[in-house]
């Protein structure tokens, strides 16, 4: 099990490195998109929001892969998840594999660091 969560965080991290990257230096080539999707991708980008996003999902990254403070790094990048899956989901169905690639591997590496989240996981 030590070897898959390792493996799991170097490649989660390595993804979200890799397309932080790719969204201030744009060396992935994009596929075309339109009508809702394209509407909603305008906006994220005209607003800079992205710029925001791509810091955070290269923050999380960097933290899986040098392996500190790894629970920071998985709740920075579950609401960049929940939102990739919610795109592809709704808008965009085809571009949804990567996006559950990377869901599976973040709850491979949160099963090795769960205790951490002992705290907000209570039922009062």
């Amino acid at each position: 099990m030590k070897f898959a969560v390792l493996i799991s965080r170097l490649l989660l991290g390595l993804m979200f490195i890799v397309f932080g990257l790719n969204g201030f230096l744009h060396f992935i080539p994009s596929k075309p998109i339109s009508g809702l999707a394209l509407q909603y991708m305008t906006v994220l980008t005209i607003s800079h929001i992205f710029m925001v996003v791509f810091l955070l999902e290269i923050v999380g990254g960097v933290l899986l892969l040098i392996n500190r403070y790894v629970p920071l790094g998985l709740v920075i990048l579950a609401p960049i998840l929940v939102n990739i899956l919610m795109f592809h989901t709704l808008m965009q169905p085809a571009g949804i594999p990567p996006g559950l690639v990377a869901t599976l591997l973040w709850f491979v590496v949160y099963s090795s660091v769960k205790s951490a989240f002992a705290g907000i996981i209570v039922s009062k």
